[in-house]
C-alpha cells in the first residue's frame, strides 16, 4: 500500500527550482493536474543545468514518480533524470543496472506519465532534471511523486561512542553469521563493528580511506590482526554522506560480502569451521578492556540504519533496554 501521493498535501514552498520564467511559472505551480498560475513551472533558460526540486518533509519511500507538461502549451520535458539526497546537499542519481536511468517523459502538455521505480528510494529530497524537451517549445513540467512513509532504527554516532551487544553466555560460537545493515559515514576512517575471543578468533568491518573493510580469524591466534588474516575490501569512496547497504554472510569458511549489490565471495582462512566470541560485538568503535571512553581504533562518524546480527534487530533491542 505504498502509493500515497506525496507532492500534493505539500505546501507551495517545499517545490524550488534552479530559475523560473516569471512569478507565474515558478515551481509552487508545478504539482500534477495544477492549472494556476501559468500552468505549471518553466525555467528562466531551457538547458540541461535546470532543476525542480521537491522537499517532502521527511525521509520517505518513493516507489513512482509522474510528470505533464505545463497547462496548455506547448512546453513539456520528453526525457528526464531523478536525483535524490537527505541533506538537500549532497545528491546521488537514480540509477538502473548501474548506469544513470533516463525517463521518458511527455509529448504533450496534458497527458500524466507515470513510471514505477524498479528500486524504491529513501530520501527527503528529489530533483527532477530536464534532459531533453519539446522543440517547439521549452521546459514546461507538473510532477507527482508516490509512496509512504519510511520507518527504520536508527543509531547515531558521533565518533566517541559506541554501542555494545552482550550475549546471554560467556562465549558465542557460530558457524554461520549474518549481519547486515546500512551507513551512511561523515568520515572515511572508522570501525562499523568488532567482535573477538581469548582463543584469537575476530570479525571487524571498518571504512579504511572511503573502502569497506572485512576482516576474518576463526581459531588460530597466530594470525590475529597480522598480514596473514583474511581481509577483504569493497567499494569505495562511502564516505559520501549517502546510505550504503552491506550484507555479511558466512556459512564455515564460505563467506558472501556485499556491499551495494556488488558481492564478493571468498574462503577464510584459519583452521576452524567456527567463529569464537566473547562476552559482546561492539558497533561504532573498539572498546579497550576497563577504559571506558578509550577505543583501540579509529571510532565511526556517521549513522547506522537497520542493523541484524543473526536475526537479531540490535538497534531496536538498545532502545528497548
Amino acid at each position: 500500500n505504498c502509493d500515497d501521493a506525496l507532492v500534493s498535501p505539500l505546501p507551495s514552498a517545499a517545490l524550488t527550482s534552479s530559475s523560473e520564467l516569471f512569478s507565474t511559472h515558478s515551481p509552487s505551480f508545478a504539482k500534477l493536474n495544477r492549472q494556476d498560475g501559468a500552468g505549471g513551472w518553466s525555467p528562466l533558460e531551457s538547458n540541461e543545468q535546470q532543476w525542480l526540486q521537491v522537499d517532502l518533509g521527511d525521509r520517505v519511500e518513493v516507489v513512482a514518480v509522474a510528470t505533464q507538461g505545463r497547462y496548455g502549451s506547448s512546453d513539456w520535458v520528453t526525457s528526464y533524470a531523478l536525483m535524490f539526497s537527505d541533506t538537500g546537499r549532497n545528491w546521488r542519481h537514480y540509477r538502473q543496472d548501474d548506469t544513470i536511468w533516463v525517463f521518458t517523459g511527455n509529448s504533450n502538455a496534458d497527458s500524466v506519465v507515470h513510471h514505477k521505480l524498479l528500486h524504491s528510494v529513501k530520501a527527503r529530497f528529489l530533483r527532477f532534471i530536464p534532459l531533453k524537451w519539446n522543440v517547439g517549445g521549452q521546459i514546461g513540467l507538473r510532477v507527482e511523486v508516490f509512496g509512504c512513509s519510511y520507518k527504520s532504527d536508527i543509531a547515531d554516532f558521533d565518533g566517541r561512542s559506541s554501542l555494545l551487544y552482550r550475549f546471554n553466555q560467556k562465549l558465542m560460537s557460530t558457524f554461520k553469521d549474518v549481519v547486515s545493515l546500512k551507513f551512511k559515514s561523515m568520515q572515511g576512517d572508522g570501525v562499523l563493528f568488532h567482535g573477538e575471543g581469548q582463543r584469537g578468533d575476530y570479525i571487524t568491518l571498518e571504512l579504511q580511506k572511503g573502502k569497506l573493510s572485512l576482516h576474518l580469524n576463526l581459531g588460530d591466534s597466530n594470525l590475529h590482526f597480522s598480514n596473514s588474516h583474511t581481509s577483504v575490501t569493497l567499494g569505495s569512496l562511502l564516505d559520501d554522506q549517502h546510505w550504503h547497504s552491506v550484507l555479511i554472510e558466512r556459512f564455515n569458511k564460505q563467506v558472501n560480502f556485499t556491499v551495494d549489490k556488488h558481492t564478493q565471495h571468498f574462503r577464510t582462512k584459519g583452521d576452524s569451521d567456527h567463529l569464537d566470541i566473547d562476552y559482546e560485538l561492539s558497533f561504532g568503535g573498539i572498546p579497550v578492556p576497563g577504559k571506558p571512553g578509550t577505543f583501540q581504533r579509529k571510532n565511526f562518524h556517521g549513522c547506522i540504519e537497520n542493523l541484524y546480527y543473526n536475526g537479531v534487530n540490535i538497534i531496536d533491542l538498545a532502545k528497548r533496554r
